[in-house]
């Protein structure tokens, strides 16, 4: 299939969509200019925008790119992308300061022009650069500054229509990224667009059409909608709103897990292969890849459904390969994929949910051993007012506790509340009646402090000493033992005293994030949780 010219109706959307964004502070923008040099700090993104006098015919399939050099010899190759109304966008950060100078190449007429970035050190303490692998420490992952990435992700596939139809700003997507911000949360994983769910929806929708996302009429990356879409073009101002929402996570400093496409959710994609699906998935490279919080995966899913097959997700693999000029992290949603493809793949996604859910993740641990591993769908999904999708696990103490066996088991998880991960979001669950199911933000909390407080990546699993609890160690032997509330007693047999040490002990609430009172280890001592039967608990074990 050929990509058409743009309508006319395109031209007049587009003219009216770049009146209506808003900028954020994760993005600067500014209009090029041949004697000026522009200015940016380190790790902020910087657009720099370039007009046409003349209106391409096949915009979409046009190549635009700068390369980027500095004195020290960096070199950079940054794509361009069409953005409406005859504008193309440069979408410029640096993980490095200095002069980068600047010529751009492809369209005719936009060709060859020249000029300077200076790229300054950033003013924000909590700016780390993007989320990488560490050359050290493959099983963990570290910001680029090399500050310690503790991945907490929560799933909210629908963050993308939040605010769409609110031209002037994004309150509500403020209001529920800030609370989750406040509660630990750091990753969101998220669709770039999906359109509606296949089960029947909760009765008591009717009552709140007001979180209700699903089955928009006039959300859609191209033009049309998804009941008729027209494959010929994509639709800037669907981007420019997507913009909006990316640009206020970079804010909140949260990272964005972007998959690309989605199969169950009653989306009408393009065929596989065509000049559409190639215009799209390569659109949302080019335009996301420059925000250091982005990381890219395939598709959610990538095998089920009889969508697509092995080969095709291979294809569009090597497809962002060559297009990732900012190196952005890549994983594909399918375990069966990452096991028999790990070298295509940055890091394992899993999604399990089986009841021995440690043992899995230690299987897959140990399997991987040179990757991180990710179960960014563990099957339980916390109840919330209305009955979405309930999964396996609806309690929100086994839901933290699976997230828990996750971690202990040495893989990173993600937690799913029903009120927020599909097409129904309660932006702002606090503000609800007093009847409705209050979702347990708090939990994850406390697990993201106590992890801040014992950093992950300093630790390792060391199932030898899960005699009733599971246990994770460091290289000085200082250990952590997760304990079910149904545990009588942790036995510590195997813990050995060291000349000149002295080891305490202290147990960890993880439904309060309450810490006993520090004691010395005696040995023979029985281990009992201060809060046995009503909360899981950690027993901290160090030596000083």
């Amino acid at each position: 299939m050929k990509i058409s010219n743009l309508t006319k109706k395109t031209f007049l959307a587009c003219t009216m969509w770049l009146g209506l964004i808003v900028a954020h502070a994760a993005i600067k923008t500014v209009d090029y200019s041949a004697k000026k040099t522009f200015e940016t700090q380190k790790w902020e993104v910087l657009d720099i925008t370039f007009r046409q006098n003349v209106k391409s015919k096949q915009p979409f399939a046009e190549q635009f790119s700068a390369l980027f050099t500095t004195n020290a010899g960096d070199t950079m190759v940054v794509p361009g992308f069409y953005n409406g109304h005859n504008e193309w966008i440069i979408r410029f950060s640096a993980s490095k300061t200095g002069v980068w100078n600047f010529t751009t190449k492809g369209i005719k007429t936009l060709a060859n022009k020249s000029g300077k970035v200076t790229v300054t050190p950033n003013t924000n303490a909590e700016k780390h650069g993007a989320v990488v692998i560490p050359a050290n420490d493959s099983k963990h992952f570290a910001y680029e500054d090399g500050t310690p990435y503790f991945l907490l992700a929560f799933e909210c596939d629908w963050l993308f229509a939040l605010d769409y139809h609110n031209e002037t700003d994004l309150p509500k997507s403020k209001h529920l990224l800030n609370l989750l911000k406040q509660n630990g949360i750091n990753q969101i994983v998220m669709n770039v667009y999906t359109h509606d769910v296949s089960w029947k929806k909760d009765d008591l929708l009717k009552s709140h059409p007001e979180h209700e996302f699903g089955g928009s009429k006039d959300i859609f990356p191209f033009l049309g909608n998804n009941d008729k879409p027209d494959f010929s073009a994509l639709n800037p101002g669907f981007f420019q709103k997507m913009d909006r929402t990316i640009a206020l996570l970079a804010d909140l400093n949260i990272d964005s897990h972007l998959m690309i496409y989605v199969w169950n959710k009653l989306v009408k994609w393009p065929d596989m292969y065509s000049d559409a699906d190639n215009m799209y998935f390569d659109y949302v490279v080019k335009r996301y890849q420059a925000f250091p919080n982005v990381m890219f995966d395939i598709s959610k899913e990538a095998l089920f459904y009889g969508r697509a097959d092995e080969k095709y997700i291979l294809d569009r693999i090597s497809r962002l390969r060559a297009q990732n000029h900012y190196n952005r992290l890549l994983s594909v949603h399918d375990f069966g994929f990452c096991k028999r493809n790990p070298d295509k793949v940055d890091f394992i996604s899993t999604q399990d949910w089986s009841w021995d859910i440690y043992n899995q993740m230690s299987t897959a641990t140990t399997m991987f051993k040179n990757k991180p591993v990710f179960n960014i769908e563990h099957g339980g999904y916390e109840e919330s007012p209305y009955v979405t999708f309930t999964g396996s696990y609806t309690n929100a103490e086994v839901c933290l506790r699976r997230n828990y066996a996750c971690l202990f088991a040495g893989t990173y998880s993600t937690y799913y509340w029903q009120g927020a991960a599909w097409n129904v979001i309660i932006y702002n669950p606090f503000e609800q009646p007093a009847d409705f199911i209050k979702p347990k933000f708090e939990y994850y909390k406390h697990l993201a402090d106590f992890f801040n407080k014992h950093p992950y990546a300093n630790y390792k699993p060391a199932p030898y000493k899960n005699s009733n609890g599971y246990a994770l160690i460091d290289n000085n032997g200082n250990t952590l033992i997760y304990a079910n509330k149904d545990n009588y007693a942790v036995s510590l047999n195997w813990l050995k005293q060291v000349e000149g040490k002295t080891i305490t002990l202290q147990w960890f609430n993880t439904l309060t994030g309450e810490y006993g009172n520090e004691t010395t280890w005696q040995k023979g001592a029985e281990q009992k949780s201060p809060w046995s039967l009503r909360a899981d608990a950690i027993l901290i074990v160090t030596y000083k």
